[in-house]
């Protein structure tokens, strides 16, 4: 199905008439559309307890009013026009404090959205906290956000849960841990038909890496919740995944985004999987008590000694390994950062969840290769929109996107895979000149204090 946003669909306005409204939808009482945008929820959402709250008298309040609770000590979130107060449940949010710190005071209707696939679980924790809602005569977002962006962009998501599009398919994941282990049986039966000598030791080593990123792209996937409907076994198989079949799980908390393009050359490429996952990995593991993450990881560890050790010994097996982890650095550090640092990271500004993710990310251009070498981390605009959709989806999901934001001005930016990775190059250059320039600048300015 595909239909371009300037067109007018026939029966009832939507994009898939028989489309069951999420969040956003507006009604008056009597069910119709509302068309200045200040309503409620949907009566249908109201009778399938999707968003259905304790029926109890709410406080109203403006939304002047809720953007005083913006503090990390004062926290009130709005959902679907219902206001929560989360400042003492923040700790305990499995994504983190950080992440409600950057939206108190905001409507977060959209990003609530995007990173809840089992809305049944999530609202037993919403419900102890909902507090007020917003008067009637408020608009669903502040007044600087754009209500027929969000309103389309809502719909957009409507349409594509119509389409099955955040649907996995079974079989293609299937196909892409079989490649994985494939891989690692090949590179053990050359080592063991052929020996180990230096060539074979190379030769195996790039079917290692490969294998490697690969199970990396697939780690990615599961800790999306990309695969399964369940969570918990979401959460299974990336502890496989990433602990087992692929080491390196816990990141680094806290890093300088407006220095990324200094960090990818300092540390990424000959760094980030042997220092910046796997050793950082561990010290967060072992200062976290993280027991079953080590319990897992032991496992990786077990099994290349198992399957090369009789070759190469201990010392040359953990040589195998992080010769591995330096071969595999440079593809996943390009292939990481192409989308994000010649892009725009900065202070958070207060938009909507389209417009935050359009300017931070940009795609590269789709073909088999480019599929499978990225992990499908080519189309990452369409990842950043809807982070628990399937990957094998984006390339029919990227046409909808295109329209929608062809029809707000809004760019698209799409380069061929050799550009997004000059550009990190590039940028990365000018960055750099710019700060040398800064600091013999400020040299100069207190050699004349």
């Amino acid at each position: 199905m595909m239909m371009k946003f300037e067109e007018k669909p026939e029966g009832n306005g939507s994009l898939v008439e028989k489309s069951e409204p999420f969040l956003g939808k507006k009604h008056q009482a009597d069910g119709k559309p509302v068309a200045n945008g200040k309503a409620e929820v949907s009566e249908r959402q109201e009778a399938n307890g999707k968003y259905d709250m304790p029926r109890k008298s709410l406080k109203t309040y403006s939304w002047h009013e809720i953007q005083r609770h913006n503090q990390e000590t004062d926290q009130w979130l709005v959902i679907n026009r219902k206001v929560y107060d989360v400042t003492g449940w923040a700790d305990r949010h499995p994504g983190g404090r950080r992440v409600l710190t950057h939206c108190a005071g905001e409507d977060t209707t959209d990003a609530f959205r995007a990173m809840h696939p089992n809305l049944d679980i999530v609202r037993l924790y919403l419900k102890p906290l909902l507090i007020e809602e917003l008067v009637p005569e408020e608009p669903n977002q502040e007044r600087n956000k754009n209500p027929q962006l969000v309103e389309d962009f809502q719909e957009l998501r409507r349409t594509l849960e119509a389409m099955n599009m955040f649907n996995a398919n079974l079989g293609f994941f299937f196909l892409h841990l079989a490649q994985i282990l494939i891989l690692e049986v090949l590179a053990w039966a050359m080592v063991w038909h052929f020996g180990s000598g230096w060539l074979i030791t190379i030769f195996i080593s790039c079917l290692l890496t490969v294998s490697q990123a690969q199970s990396l792209f697939l780690q990615h996937d599961t800790g999306h919740l990309s695969i399964f409907k369940k969570s918990r076994w979401n959460h299974l198989m990336h502890k496989f995944v990433t602990c087992h079949l692929k080491y390196g799980k816990k990141k680094i908390k806290y890093i300088d985004y407006e220095k990324q393009h200094l960090y990818f050359y300092m540390i990424g490429l000959p760094l980030f999987m042997p220092v910046y996952i796997n050793l950082k990995s561990m010290q967060v593991m072992y200062l976290w008590r993280y027991w079953e993450d080590i319990a897992w990881v032991s496992s990786f560890y077990m099994r290349y000694f198992i399957t090369f050790g009789r070759f190469y010994g201990i010392l040359g097996t953990m040589v195998l390994i992080y010769l591995v982890k330096f071969l595999e650095s440079p593809w996943i550090a390009y292939v990481t950062q192409m989308s994000h640092i010649p892009m725009k990271m900065s202070g958070e500004e207060n938009n909507d969840w389209l417009s935050t993710q359009v300017v931070a990310t940009c795609n590269v251009e789709q073909s088999f290769f480019n599929d499978w070498f990225t992990g499908h981390l080519n189309f990452q605009i369409e990842h950043h929109l809807f982070p628990t959709m399937p990957r094998h989806n984006y390339h029919q999901v990227a046409p909808l996107v295109r329209s929608l934001f062809a029809k707000h001005g809004l760019q698209y930016v799409n380069k061929p895979m050799l550009k997004a990775f000059g550009d990190i190059v590039r940028d990365s250059e000018v960055l750099f000149l710019l700060i040398l320039e800064k600091r013999n600048s400020d040299a100069l300015e207190y050699r004349r204090e």
